[in-house]
């Protein structure tokens, strides 16, 4: 019996050192991002969430300067409290997951039909829609849908990763954002690395 204990240790901790991450099937990552974005939906604070980004940084979100093709990035800035708020709750979500996920928080623009922003990423850097680098980009389909629905989405758009969309309600019970729950399966740690 003690043998077979040893091997199976020396064979866990054999595993454990050649990968980063505990492959999960899609089908239970979904289930527990599901679960998570579901108690998201209800914690996050989506008055709080409308503070985040600054006046000043809405005003300069669409100009352009031929002079300054920055002017937008460089003028973007947020409410530090606000985000810090948000970002902590999302981040203490993220650990109920039982494989490295992130929480992000997505809000259209107000005055600007079919354009959204990520307002809040998390620290693995996940998302199935985010461009990199981008301010704000066109609004994908599902996330319109979760915005006037008010139904929880999944998304796998990308081989091997799992997104569930849900609703960020405020005070007033009008929809002003979503939670994108995501993770993906891993089988190369260093598959990511650029």
């Amino acid at each position: 019996m003690k043998i077979f204990y040893s091997l199976a240790l020396s064979f866990s901790l054999a595993a454990l050192g050649s990968a980063q991450v505990k492959p999960v099937a899609s089908a239970e990552m979904q289930n527990d991002l599901d679960a998570i974005a579901h108690v998201g939906s209800v914690m996050l604070d989506g008055d709080v969430c409308q503070k985040i980004v600054t006046q000043r940084a809405k005003d300069f979100m669409f100009s352009t300067d031929p002079s300054d093709p920055w002017i937008a990035g460089d003028n973007y800035d947020v409410d530090g409290e606000s985000f810090n708020a948000v970002k902590k709750t999302l981040i203490r979500l993220s650990h109920l997951a039982r494989f490295p996920a992130d929480l992000n928080l997505w809000m259209p623009i107000e005055g600007h039909s079919g354009k959204i922003q990520i307002v809040v990423r998390n620290k693995n850097e996940m998302s199935q829609f985010w461009t990199w680098g981008a301010l704000y980009q066109d609004m994908p389909p599902e996330m319109g849908s979760v915005l006037k629905t008010g139904q929880r989405l999944t998304v796998t758009r990308r081989p091997g990763w799992v997104s569930i969309l849900a609703p960020v309600y405020n005070s007033l019970g009008d929809i002003v954002g979503l939670i994108e729950a995501v993770s993906r399966v891993e089988t190369d740690p260093h598959e990511n690395v650029k």
